[in-house]
């Protein structure tokens, strides 16, 4: 692949993250002032553990699912693997957010 075909499937990919992580914001916190992580907090204390541990509970899910698409010899859109690659980036960049408020914290 050509570095200027690459660059425009990063920067793409990278403005639909932020697209939807923006909308998923605004859809779970109505306003400014709710938790944007708070659905980590809250699945931590269902499963006695962290915000970070809920979180990579829930990013599992996916990366079992790309590991079945990578090795199940089964042919998938496009459109399929842009989903769960899509998820995978958002959950990596709320763990981001969960580490980067746990640092300001301490």
């Amino acid at each position: 692949m050509k570095i200027d075909v690459f660059n425009k499937v990063v920067k793409e990919q990278l403005a639909y993250c932020e697209k939807l992580l923006t909308h998923k914001g605004e859809e779970y916190a109505l306003n400014a002032d709710i938790d944007r992580l708070a659905h980590f907090k809250k699945a931590a204390v269902i499963m006695d553990g962290t915000p970070k541990e809920a979180l990579l509970g829930m990013l599992t899910k996916h990366l079992v699912s790309i590991s079945d698409m990578c090795t199940d010899g089964r042919t998938y859109s496009k459109e399929r693997w842009a989903e769960k690659i899509t998820d995978s980036i958002n959950y990596l960049l709320l763990l981001l957010a969960l580490v980067e408020e746990e640092s300001t914290n301490e």
